[in-house]
């Protein structure tokens, strides 16, 4: 079928399948891409809002076992950089985030074998204690299947156990591309394999949780790997439709293993309007402004992203790859007006809360994103002791401490 044949399949709105996604991708031109994407924008979200959401972004640990190639931002066991966060410290965060007007953290971290099921289960109902309207968007599909391995439990099982402590929704996070060859070559797919992690949202989702979706994409994978990765998040979807939004961000290669080039923006926007054509059953897509920076950000608000994500406040595992962008709610809301869009905050489901904060009151401006800790910080939060340790580097320390 020639690329004008599947632009008016495209703007009939009829369903693409791979092999057109793909041509699609490949052979159209970029501006035709974007208008297509926009097109489909626009019959989904009618209005002129894009949203975003104040969250932060924390990470409890950087010590990981899965040892995936295309991460910097992992410790092994026994590292001496490796921290695990302690309770009272992420109280802290989560009162600097309502701060600023936000009600949720982006809750994620390595594999740590030294950190039992019963450390998340007494996390959360710590933080529901402290804060009951406060949400957990918590723990990638490839963090609670590392748990069931640890529990020695089913994923069901344990995804029940972390929704009765206060669990509220799963970030998407751990996906890279779903195709085991591309999970193998970047050292992931002992992790979650392309269908363990399917298995996972498709849990989640029965258990009424709604999740989000991702993809990175710019490492090892080809473009047909990139459209066969979002053609199992459709099937899903057709299946459960349990999936907010997609998220697509470019692989980060600084610091890493793995190393390589990062993608172009075009290749990014091509990708992103790509999606919006594909992904007919996902409501949202966010714009990747984290990786891409602020402009490319709000160029995504014509190439099919109906949300500009998150405020973020902090960051440490892109960062941890070379990217450093920062934009706090009155960036964020300044990008999507000069776009000609009108802000609106949202919560995690896609609910619009309002117009931004700091309209209603004075915040704070976040000139860079925060870190989990600062350097040289090294202590070991006293409610570990609690726990039993696996490693013997760390029963070690702990006996230490």
């Amino acid at each position: 079928m020639s690329i004008e044949a599947l632009a008016e399949k495209a703007r009939a709105g009829a369903r693409l399948n791979e092999a057109e996604a793909l041509e699609m991708y490949l052979s159209a031109p970029t501006p035709l891409l974007g208008q297509l994407a926009d097109q489909q924008r626009w019959k989904r979200h009618p209005d002129r809002a894009v949203t975003y959401i104040i969250d932060r972004n924390v990470n409890y640990t950087n010590v990981c076992v899965a040892r995936c190639s295309f991460c910097a931002f992992y410790r092994p066991v026994g590292s001496p950089e490796g921290y695990v966060l302690g309770f009272d410290e992420i109280f802290a965060k989560i009162d600097e985030t309502i701060a600023l007007g936000g009600g949720q953290l982006l809750l994620q971290g390595g594999h740590n074998p030294d950190l039992p099921l019963e450390w998340y289960e007494d996390l959360f109902r710590a933080v529901k204690s402290r804060y009951p309207a406060f949400r957990l968007h918590a723990l990638s599909p490839p963090e609670v299947l590392h748990l069931s391995r640890l529990a020695q439990t089913t994923v069901p099982d344990v995804v029940r156990r972390l929704v009765a402590a206060g669990l509220d929704s799963i970030p998407g996070g751990g996906a890279e591309i779903l195709v085991d060859r591309v999970r193998k070559l970047l050292h992931c797919y002992s992790k979650a394999s392309a269908d363990e992690w399917i298995d996972v949202m498709r849990h989640a989702h029965r258990a009424g949780l709604r999740t989000t979706a991702t993809m990175m994409y710019g490492s090892v994978e080809t473009p047909a790997e990139r459209i066969e990765h979002m053609g199992r998040l459709r099937a899903l979807q057709d299946e459960t439709a349990g999936f907010t939004a997609f998220i697509a961000w470019s692989y980060q290669p600084e610091h890493t293993l793995l190393q390589g080039v990062e993608a172009t923006a075009v290749e990014y926007l091509r990708t992103l309007a790509t999606a919006r054509l594909f992904l007919d059953n996902f409501p949202n897509l966010q714009a990747s402004w984290v990786t891409q920076g602020a402009k490319v950000g709000q160029l995504s608000l014509a190439y099919g992203a109906n949300d500009m994500g998150s405020v973020m406040i902090e960051e440490n595992v892109v960062r941890a790859a070379g990217a450093a962008y920062c934009m706090d709610e009155i960036e964020i809301v300044r990008n999507i007006e000069d776009a000609g869009f009108e802000a609106r905050r949202r919560n995690m489901h896609y609910d619009v809360l309002g117009g931004p904060v700091f309209r209603e009151r004075q915040v704070p401006r976040l000139l860079e994103l925060a870190v989990a800790r600062a350097d040289g910080h090294r202590s070991v939060p006293a409610e570990l002791i609690n726990y039993p340790a696996r490693s013997r580097a760390e029963r070690d320390r702990r006996t230490r401490t």
